[in-house]
Order: C-alpha cells, then structure tokens, then sequence
C-alpha cells in the first residue's frame, strides 16, 4: 500500500456546533477521523451514529470512524452502513475481532483494529491478515490533545516490516499527538495514515497545515 502519506483531521478538535462547516475546511484531507466515545470503554463521551450520518452526509472527505466503545461486535456495523470509509474497533473491546472485520467489510467499509499504547502487537498478529487498518495509538485513548508517546514506535516500525514483506496487507495508522514535531517520527517509524487534531484544526489556515503535514511526512518517509 505504498503511496502518498495520508491526513486524517480529528473531528474531536473541531467545533462541535460547527460540525458541517468544520469538515468543509479540511477538502484536502484524505479522511477525516471521528471520535467516538461511549463513557464506558473510555472515561469520557462525545458522539453516536446519529451525528456520524448526519456528517457522512455533508462531508466531502472520507469518514475515518474510531470507535472507542464496548460491545463493537453490536455496533460497529452500523458505522460501516452508514457509509464511512473506515472502521475502526479496539482490540481490547473485542470478543471476535476476525467476525466484527467481517462485518464491517460485508457492509462496505475498511476494517481497522485499534491497540492501545500498553497493548503488544504480537497478541494480535494472527488476526490482523483480517484487517485493512492497524490503528497504533500514540496517546492513551479518550481524550485530545495528549503529548505523542514515542514508545509507541516499536510497534509502528514493526507492522511496517510485515507490510514490507508482504505478511499483511493494510494501512498504517497512527493516533495522538501528531503535529509538526512528531509526524516526522511516526512517518521514518513506517505509518501511512496520520491523524492530526489541534495540529488541523488550531491552525490558521487548516489547509495549509494539512500540505505541510502530508510533505513533512513524505519527506522523512524518503529519508529513512
């Protein structure tokens, strides 16, 4: 899946009573990442599938749909009809993680499956042929605007080489803390995908930083 680097804005450091004209500002991304947070698997609550259709119904950018909840094997289907482009379900939520892929690639979309910061790669390596995404979280999930764990990197750089040598097929995603500073990091560690929040969203000119993200990136992914 070599290709250009990927920006996926977090609609979590966006307005909120602005939603659709928020996802206008960011045309240039390549999706747009949505929080969702149930207040049980995460100690914190932001939005259900009500506001997720209603955003993948104005939205010109690919919905890229995170979910931090319980029971995604119930949910998580629904996400996947609703239109999104990507789904993504925690491991350490998950009873069956090959069954809810299954089910969210049935109903049209990319199956992507969440590790937190402390949660090894290699628990999860027999399942992952399963999945079109590989979402390493570089903050501990549930709130924005954490510091990027550069620990995490390990885990980047490994699912990189199996993407390299062929043992798996999928995006590299990573999540938290990327901005200015660290996008270069995570780029050399081996991720394609970057989610990017108030690095978006508090700039000036959203467009432009997105540019100067996706460059920055490249430019370390040649380097290294």
């Amino acid at each position: 899946m070599a290709q250009d680097p990927m920006i996926a804005p977090s609609l979590l450091s966006a307005d909120f009573a602005r939603l659709a004209d928020e996802v206008q500002r960011i045309t240039d991304a390549d999706w747009v990442h949505v929080d969702v947070m149930d207040a049980h698997f995460v100690p914190n609550l932001t939005l259900g599938l009500p506001v997720v259709q209603a955003i993948q119904a104005v939205s010109p950018v690919p919905l890229d749909c995170h979910l931090m909840i319980t029971d995604p094997e119930r949910w998580a289907p629904g996400y996947a009809e609703a239109g999104a482009r990507n789904v993504t379900v925690h491991a350490e939520a998950c009873t069956d993680p090959r069954a809810v892929a299954r089910d969210l690639r049935a109903a049209g979309a990319l199956a992507g499956l969440a590790i937190k910061p402390g949660t090894p790669l290699e628990a999860y390596l027999d399942v992952l042929p399963d999945f079109d995404t590989l979402l390493v979280m570089t903050v501990e999930p549930g709130f924005g605007g954490q510091s990027f764990m550069p620990q995490t990197m390990s885990k980047v750089r490994e699912a990189r080489r199996l993407v390299d040598t062929g043992h798996l097929q999928l995006f590299v995603e990573v999540d938290g803390g990327i901005n200015a500073d660290t996008i270069e990091q995570a780029a050399a560690a081996g991720a394609d995908v970057f989610v990017a929040g108030s690095a978006v969203y508090g700039a000036e000119d959203p467009a432009a930083a997105i540019r100067g993200l996706r460059a920055q990136a490249a430019a370390a992914r040649s380097r290294s």
